[in-house]
């Protein structure tokens, strides 16, 4: 009898902490154009931070020597988080882009293994969110039939697959690089929305 594969937590919770610095970047990466766009209506906030410290996040994984104050990074990234009286959908998304970053700095500047299924989760609860407010239902067992088999939620499941067995692989700096453009997924993020 095979033995099951192992659940996509367990996956997660077996890589080391070079890859799961890269997952967390790639899943970063598809995240940030909710804050642009937030920034963009909205007139608040700096999207050039998110982008900066995604730079220095990348620069680290490709230049073991790199000297990064990750802790002034995470300042620069608190200074830019949407006002907390701003409840709109596009705030809680920015915040959520904020969120995952920062997770990810402190995965760097300390051994926070759980790191990773949080932005995991972070991401998965941005697109569970959008999907309810668009096509949201009062009836639980619809709505979570609804999360199941909506196409941005089985984009988001591939996705994270994909960037799973791109980091299994323990990437070298030109699939570093591979998985940075699979992050920016051409401007388009977890939710569908496109920077164009």
């Amino acid at each position: 009898m095979s033995q099951p594969a192992a659940s996509f937590n367990q996956r997660l919770r077996a890589l080391n902490p070079r890859q799961r610095i890269a997952f967390m970047a790639a899943l970063c990466e598809r995240l940030t154009p909710n804050y642009t766009l937030y920034a963009g209506m909205s007139r608040m906030g700096d999207p050039n931070v998110l982008y900066n410290v995604l730079d220095l996040v990348w620069e680290q994984l490709q230049v073991k020597s790199a000297k990064i104050d990750f802790d002034k990074q995470a300042e620069k990234l608190a200074a830019v988080e949407p006002p907390e009286a701003d409840d709109s959908f596009g705030a809680r998304r920015a915040t959520e882009s904020i969120m995952a970053l920062t997770t990810l700095l402190d995965a760097l500047r300390s051994e926070a293994p759980e790191a990773v299924l949080e932005v995991s989760q972070v991401s998965r609860n941005g697109v569970r969110a959008y999907i309810e407010m668009v096509d949201g239902s009062e009836d639980s067992e619809r709505l979570n039939a609804l999360f199941r088999e909506h196409e941005l939620m089985q984009d988001e499941r591939d996705y994270q697959d994909a960037v799973l067995e791109a980091v299994e692989a323990d990437p070298n700096i030109e699939a570093l690089r591979e998985l940075r453009t699979l992050g920016r997924n051409q401007g388009v993020s977890n939710l569908g929305l496109s920077l164009d």
